[in-house]
């Protein structure tokens, strides 16, 4: 063992094995698998493949592995072969939290509407948007969201959360990043509204908020509710700092939410934004159909820029919300080693969530445990991001059709 090398001992007891209190949850230790969809509900409904996912990280040591995504409504997947969390769902989902729970683990049900990014022909319905404009994912227009159907959506939302409690999730992270329907509202390129939901911040955060207020009046404090929020669009006139800082404090102050996952990016602009590392371009073309493959030959690089990885990449700016937030936040974005995860454990924040090293390795936790090494094998190269429309996976464990 060289002098650098952690030992056994001093490895667990490390602060990322001590647990951590979020709302009614008290977690074993700190560290929660992030929400990655994992392309295993190729009807909408729960499998053996979803179960055995979950169940391999439960396994592997984490305290909370996150169920993505389940829609609140049909429209509201990003395609067809998604989860939506209704009465039917609910028999199989309480079959996946049984397993995770017998493994030792808490488990979340990351629930959300896609909004813009959902793809209107695999949904066979329109994508809904604060605003109108074409999507590319479904090749035609969306259609602005009325106040009926911000009626509509708001018991929706409710309806889901309550499907969650009954199917036995312990937490419900609700889905305010990415540019999925409640942070395009956020987002002022994306909200063009000129009545009480567009224009100055304050309007175009109210339907979030509603959202928020409207599930945890659902579900009480029978589980954690968090949120997914995004700190940056990362592209040009998107949400950025200086209005995200002001709509978390605005969430702290509402008082309705147990913690805030902080992330950036963008599923319809940016998308690489959120991931950092290699741009899986010829990967991800293979998976398009005929004639958006040949036109990604032209825009791939545009779409999909490349951006160099570093460990805890949106650290820099969740630091700005952990100095302004009294709130527990949860840090992602670029955690494979030991020492980045109890940096940010030393720092203030909860908790960390963890994606691609845990695609990698699922029993990473039980690994860093025991002291045998202290970093992941996970070398960044997103080629697990294409995999969703076949099973997520790393491709350098499962290389079919990889």
């Amino acid at each position: 063992m060289s002098e650098n090398a952690p030992s056994r001992a001093t490895n667990s007891r490390s602060v990322v094995f001590s647990p951590v209190t979020l709302g009614p949850l008290r977690l074993r230790n700190r560290v929660i698998k992030a929400a990655t969809f994992e392309g295993a509900t190729p009807h909408g409904v729960v499998t053996d493949q979803l179960i055995d996912f979950h169940t391999a990280v439960a396994r592997g040591g984490v305290a909370m592995t996150t169920v993505a995504y389940l829609s609140v409504a049909p429209e509201g997947r990003t395609h067809a072969e998604q989860i939506v969390l209704g009465p039917a769902t609910v028999a199989g989902l309480r079959r996946l939290t049984d397993a995770v729970h017998a493994e030792g683990a808490a488990i979340a049900a990351q629930i959300g509407h896609a909004g813009p990014v959902a793809n209107a022909k695999s949904n066979g319905a329109p994508a809904l948007s604060p605003s109108v404009f074409f999507n590319p994912l479904g090749m035609a227009r969306t259609k602005p969201v009325s106040v009926d159907d911000m009626d509509r959506l708001t018991g929706d939302f409710a309806s889901a959360a309550r499907r969650a409690v009954e199917a036995g999730f312990d937490a419900i992270e609700l889905h305010l990043g990415h540019n999925y329907l409640l942070s395009s509202f956020l987002s002022r390129p994306l909200n063009r509204r000129s009545d009480g939901f567009g224009g100055s911040l304050e309007n175009r955060a109210r339907f979030p908020r509603r959202i928020v207020e409207a599930v945890r009046a659902e579900v009480g404090d029978r589980v954690a509710l968090t949120a997914k929020f995004n700190m940056v669009d990362g592209f040009p006139g998107g949400l950025w700092l200086d209005e995200s800082l002001r709509v978390a404090r605005w969430l702290q102050g509402d008082g309705h939410l147990d913690a805030l996952t902080l992330t950036g990016g963008s599923s319809l602009m940016n998308p690489m934004y959120l991931f950092k590392g290699d741009a899986p371009r010829y990967e991800f073309a293979k998976t398009l159909p005929r004639l958006l493959r040949f036109g990604f030959r032209f825009a791939g690089t545009r779409f999909m820029p490349e951006y160099p990885y570093s460990e805890a990449y949106f650290l820099p700016f969740a630091r700005q919300f952990r100095d302004a937030l009294s709130m527990p936040l949860i840090l992602l974005g670029g955690i494979s080693e030991l020492a980045t995860a109890e940096l940010g454990i030393e720092e203030g924040f909860a908790a960390v969530a963890m994606g691609r090293a845990l695609l990698r390795e699922p029993d990473l936790l039980r690994t860093w445990h025991a002291g045998d090494r202290s970093t992941s094998l996970c070398i960044h190269c997103n080629k697990c991001m294409p995999t969703i429309y076949s099973g997520t996976r790393c491709v350098l464990v499962d290389p079919s059709n990889g």
